[in-house]
């Protein structure tokens, strides 16, 4: 087993961009070792600096690895401090009426746009958009994440963000970083507390300044992370978006495939292929005693994707650490243990699919 002293001196050869190190400047906390594995928090003195941690937080762990008896390592970035000043809001009207197009496009710089979607609420579709998008950019993928579910958007709470985004002309916004990740969200230009009272036209121009207004940069993939249902948000990304495809997330339970059976069918008739079903709560393993349990049925997902013909692309258990980890804004994709490794081989499985 590896002694914390040798992993705090590997950690001292670890830089910041402002100077020092990870240990002269006191941001390790909560060392851990047990057995192989090393775990680890890097604490940033404030949020600002936090967001342009992540390549140290990388190394640190390429770092930590290179220790001898060390085969597994973990480190989470945190921010110490109050959190920052809500900035005032950027000087853009967002939620508008559409602007004419002459055809299907893509933001500049995006090779593949992704849209994840459900039949019904509460299958955990942005749970697994937020983690998916961790695990692909862990994987060396560019990786963006919108958040289209324009009532009720989520991922600035899972992604751990709460910066409104800047609008340096009033015409561009540009989009946060989180966890390797560069996402936008509905939720951060507006007050979380105010309910979003918009009739349809508004909802799909403020998707479309969400796509065409935000500077993205150089993405491999886009996710989309749609709402539940099928509605203007879907039939608006569909038809003005050059979308690659759509990915359906469901729970095993009739119910569920029920709903999930028109969102497929919705994206068959606005010519969208489907690339993939993704089966989400697909058992629970009992912490005490390492049983599993089918609470939400067995096997539907599976069954639907070969009723269809399209690609079963993996299961995803019900899991605690899940839940508490999108609370806390930090994916449990960004971490280690099991969920992780699943979301892990999810990634693989959309990389080696030609997805991104």
């Amino acid at each position: 087993m590896a002694d914390k002293s040798e992993i705090l001196a590997a950690l001292a050869k670890v830089g910041l961009p402002d100077g020092g190190d990870l240990v002269s400047r006191d941001m390790v906390r909560a060392l851990t070792v047990e057995g192989d594995a090393v775990r680890f928090v890097i604490e940033a003195p404030d949020a600002d600096m936090a967001a342009r941690m992540e390549p140290v937080r990388t190394a640190a762990e390429r770092a930590v690895a290179l220790v001898a008896g060390v085969s597994k390592v973990s480190a989470i970035l945190t921010a110490h401090g109050p959190a920052a000043k809500p900035q005032a809001p950027p000087s853009l009207k967002v939620g508008r009426h559409p602007e004419p197009q002459a055809g299907p496009s893509k933001p500049a710089g995006v090779k593949r746009i992704i849209a994840i979607g459900s039949g019904k609420g509460g299958v955990g579709k942005s749970t697994v958009s937020s983690n998916l998008a961790v695990a692909l950019a862990k994987e060396g993928r560019r990786v963006g994440l919108l958040d289209a579910d324009i009532y009720g958007p989520s991922q600035p709470r899972m992604m751990g963000v709460s910066k409104r985004p800047a609008s340096p002309d009033g015409k561009t916004i540009i989009p946060l970083q989180a966890h390797g990740v560069t996402m936008m969200s509905i939720g951060l230009m507006m007050d979380p507390d105010k309910a979003i009272v918009w009739r349809g036209p508004m909802l799909m121009g403020a998707l479309q300044q969400m796509l065409g207004q935000v500077e993205w940069g150089e993405l491999d993939i886009l996710l989309v992370d749609l709402p539940p249902g099928t509605g203007d948000v879907q039939l608006t990304l569909c038809q003005k978006s050059d979308l690659t495809g759509a990915i359906v997330v469901s729970t095993p339970q009739d119910v569920a495939l029920l709903d999930a059976r028109k969102a497929l069918d919705m994206f068959k008739t606005l010519n969208t292929p489907v690339l993939g079903l993704i089966e989400n709560m697909s058992m629970f393993v009992c912490p005490d005693c390492g049983s599993s349990h089918a609470i939400f049925g067995e096997g539907g997902v599976k069954a639907e994707a070969e009723k269809i013909g399209a690609p079963y692309l993996g299961a995803l258990p019900i899991d605690l650490d899940t839940r508490l980890a999108g609370d806390a804004g930090t994916p449990v994709a960004a971490g280690d243990g099991p969920m992780a490794a699943a979301y892990r081989h999810l990634a693989r499985r959309f990389i080696d699919g030609g997805m991104a």
